[in-house]
């Protein structure tokens, strides 16, 4: 079921002469779908989803369809030297009209006034024509007087987003240039602290200089900045992966979600601590929250592909593994994922098939093999190799562990298990929960590896797929008095003939700010500010329409003369509140 407060925002189009700021167009989406991801009530698609369509002619109600929204933000950009033009426009998906439109002209120094402007605008249309949220003052905060630094920001962040090795390291190149012009850019160390850190994780750097890196960034960006997200999950990585301390991984997730209840690394980071600690019910409600805001990144299919994995569901785990690889196949772990569930399901030679031509496949066969078959050697080469451990090279999957634990080397496999767990090593944080270590559940011992320090116990489990209930900012009474004023306004002043009638108008009329107008009308009224104008509109059209000394007047005419300014918007109306066209009212009405 698709929310009815919900928006997807497309990349907007470059339409500068230069090709090389498609960097800029897509950072400045990117800004306004963060900005609007602030409101609490407004389901906001994550970039990952939105960006899938970039440059593809598909319907907009089929995108609207297929990531679950009701709107669409479409637009363009054209930057020319110190100026930029922005063009905008908001579409239903339900019947692909545009229902809000507007171009905005800027000095490229007011880029950040004018993305927050922006970000309120479709905010505030999104409530006039589904139903109240609250909106905060301002959605984004000027993180540099540099509009310079910002434009390497972004640039940072075009290649950052291609997660490689080059793409970091190139990325990690801009933001220092950001610094350079700008030493208290809080969200380029922020964002360089990010890279060093996946640098270090993923093994493309020496571990402790990437990590020193990133700990020098993280000093510097603490001290100029800790109200953004990126603040508290710097520490989620030092205390999850790198510590394994549970407890204040937790603490700290939860502060990235306080600042972002939609914050995709935070919705991550909480679902595979789930999946570590082995609750898996609670990791399954936030990989579906994921799925839900970002529902075309493979990531979080991966993600869901890995608990069902674990809970030893490998037909469906494989369905979701080959899912997130259609949509993103060069994602390395998922093809891992994909072998571990076709060795289990005993599917030879489609493992085959799918490991043909890839590293350690003497490894990956023999896994298969001691799996599926009984009294399976483990070849000399491989022992003597395996049992030097300490010296090994740490690989993205520990073969010679699995392959070990299933054969009659189960105390080599324990002991290689509990050095990884002294050092550890990220790709044995869910060892408990490992398919492949099963055989070693009973070996002395096991049962005094690494234990959690947070319990079930200790956790509040969220219950994110339900919208926080809106506060009654208006008491009974002030809503009675209110309800009459407005009322009254209606009713004598006619406001709804101005087809520019805003909720702003309308609030400073009744002394109330958008957020008390808006929740009045949808309180008294349960409909949202444009279908409770229109309604007025409608009646007015239909007496005016009925006037004999009015029959010279088009239908259209007399709809622009009652306050609407779009003819889509009125026959959409007008055929949602009567169930017929205005053509044929106008006939079955006509004496």
């Amino acid at each position: 079921m698709i929310n009815s407060r919900s928006i997807a925002v497309l990349p907007f189009v470059n339409m500068s002469s230069d090709i090389d700021n498609e960097y800029f167009c897509d950072g400045i989406t990117e800004e306004i779908i963060n900005a609007l991801t602030k409101i609490n009530q407004l389901k906001v698609i994550a970039r990952t989803s939105s960006f899938a369509f970039k440059g593809k002619e598909i319907d907009i109600r089929l995108i609207g369809e297929q990531l679950g929204v009701n709107s669409i933000l479409e637009g363009s950009i054209k930057k020319s030297r110190d100026r930029v033009r922005i063009t905008a426009q908001l579409i239903d998906v339900r019947n692909g009209t545009h229902y809000w439109s507007k171009k905005f002209d800027r000095d490229l120094t007011d880029i950040f006034e004018l993305e927050d402007e922006i970000s309120l605008a479709i905010a505030d249309e999104i409530r006039n024509n589904f139903g109240h949220f609250e909106v905060q003052e301002h959605l984004v905060q000027q993180p540099t007087n540099n509009v310079d630094a910002y434009q390497w920001y972004l640039k940072g962040r075009s290649v950052q987003l291609k997660w490689t090795q080059e793409g970091l390291r190139e990325a990690i190149s801009y933001y220092n240039r950001a610094i350079a012009l700008d030493k208290n850019y809080a969200k380029a160390y922020y964002a360089n602290l990010q890279c060093y850190g996946l640098l270090a994780m993923w093994g493309y750097m020496p571990y402790v200089e990437a990590i020193d890196l990133a700990i020098s960034n993280l000093l510097i960006a603490k001290e100029l900045d800790t109200s953004l997200p990126e603040y508290p999950l710097a520490y989620v990585g030092k205390f999850f992966w790198e510590e394994w301390d549970f407890k204040n991984a937790y603490v700290h997730i939860q502060k990235v979600l306080a600042i972002n209840p939609d914050h995709i690394d935070g919705l991550e980071a909480l679902a595979e601590l789930f999946i570590a600690l082995g609750f898996f019910d609670q990791a399954l409600i936030y990989a579906h929250k994921l799925l839900e805001v970002d529902p075309l990144s493979a990531n979080n299919h991966y993600t869901l592909a890995h608990i069902n994995y674990y809970r030893g569901h490998f037909e469906k785990a494989l369905g979701n593994v080959n899912y997130a690889l259609t949509l993103n196949p060069e994602l390395e772990l998922a093809h891992y994922l994909q072998g571990f569930c076709l060795i289990w399901l005993n599917k030879k030679e489609e493992f085959e098939e799918s490991i043909y031509n890839t590293g350690l496949y003497e490894e990956k066969m023999l896994l298969f093999r001691v799996i599926n078959e009984k009294n399976v050697e483990v070849p000399r080469h491989l022992l003597e190799k395996w049992s030097d451990f300490r010296n090994s090279k740490t690989t993205l999957t520990p073969y010679d562990l699995y392959i070990l634990a299933n054969s009659r080397h189960k105390e080599l496999a324990f002991s290689i298990l509990k050095y990884y767990i002294s050092q550890k090593r990220g790709q044995v944080i869910n060892y408990r929960q490992e398919p492949f270590l099963e055989a070693l559940h009973k070996i002395n011992g096991f049962a005094d590896l690494h234990h959690s320090n947070l319990s079930y116990s200790d956790i509040e489990i969220l219950k994110v797929n339900e919208e926080k209930a809106t506060p009654g900012i208006l008491d009974d009474h002030q809503i009675e008095t209110l309800k009459e004023a407005l009322l009254i306004y209606f009713d004598e002043e006619k406001p709804f003939l101005n087809p520019q009638l805003s909720l702003k108008v309308v609030a400073d009329v009744l002394e109330l700010n958008t957020n008390k107008m808006s929740y009045l009308i949808n309180q008294v009224f349960n409909t949202n500010f444009n279908d409770f104008v229109n309604s007025y509109r409608l009646e007015h059209f239909k007496n005016i329409a009925l006037d004999p000394k009015n029959s010279h007047l088009t239908i259209l005419g007399l709809a622009y003369d009652s306050g609407f300014n779009s003819k889509s918007v009125f026959n959409t109306y007008f055929k949602k509140v009567e169930n017929i066209t205005p053509k044929a009212w106008m006939k079955a009405n006509s004496f």
